[in-house]
């Protein structure tokens, strides 16, 4: 598994768009991210591609995309103590993964929280799906209320009031009673699944303008370069 709030900081003019063609003149990157919504490295991956994306919007346009990827298919929907759940999983090496989170989320401004429940990732997924037929920008800020929630508030990913919740405040629109039908968004997901998680082995994992990859919770300087030999092509 790769592993609030850095609230302060604040993404400048993030260009989330839809087409490969920008009225601003600028370079259009496109970013597909496979991750999962109970995977720390994923939401230090994405602290650390919102930096990249803040230091060099100026040059480019962005177009991020999320896809699902289910580190646990069978984890139970009703979801399990956290810490009991890491300890059965990993034995004592969860103890020394605990320190190495926490460390990794001070040093991005938050505290890192094993407090509540884990479980089962689908509704998540399904819902961040949602939000991207309401736009790309939406579906972005989603990832980062669900992991907000998840990482540093206790919140389980699986409690459909919590999904609610963020789904508001990112102002996606009808997500109760998206998620009350347990089929709405499940065909494309599995799709998704199948799509973009069935040739990777982790997450997260980073497909930029369709040619480079990066994989695991890469430093802004990694993203960066990544992005102007993406440009350069």
């Amino acid at each position: 598994m790769r592993l609030s709030s850095l609230n302060n900081f604040q993404i400048s003019r993030l260009n989330l768009i839809s087409s490969m063609s920008s009225s601003s003149g600028k370079k259009l990157i496109q970013i597909d991210v496979s991750a999962d919504t109970v995977c720390p490295w994923c939401f230090v991956g994405k602290k650390n591609l919102d930096k990249a994306i803040a230091q060099s919007d100026t040059k480019y346009d962005f177009q991020i995309k999320w896809h699902p990827y289910m580190l646990n298919p069978a984890a139970p929907k009703e979801g399990v103590v956290k810490k009991d759940y890491y300890l059965n999983r990993f034995g004592p090496r969860s103890i020394q993964m605990e320190a190495r989170m926490t460390e990794m989320f001070k040093g991005l401004g938050m505290d890192y929280d094993t407090s509540g429940l884990t479980g089962n990732t689908l509704d998540s997924h399904r819902l961040i799906y949602f939000a991207g037929t309401q736009g790309l920008d939406k579906q972005h800020k989603l990832a980062e209320e669900l992991c907000l929630g998840y990482f540093t508030q206790g919140k389980y990913i699986g409690d459909r009031v919590f999904l609610v919740e963020a789904a508001k405040k990112v102002g996606v629109e009808g997500a109760a009673e998206f998620l009350e039908d347990p089929n709405n968004g499940l065909k494309e997901v599995n799709e998704d699944l199948k799509k973009h998680s069935a040739q990777i082995n982790g997450v997260p994992h980073y497909v930029i303008n369709g040619k480079y990859q990066l994989s695991g919770g890469q430093p802004p300087e990694s993203f960066l370069k990544t992005f102007r030999a993406a440009a350069s092509d």
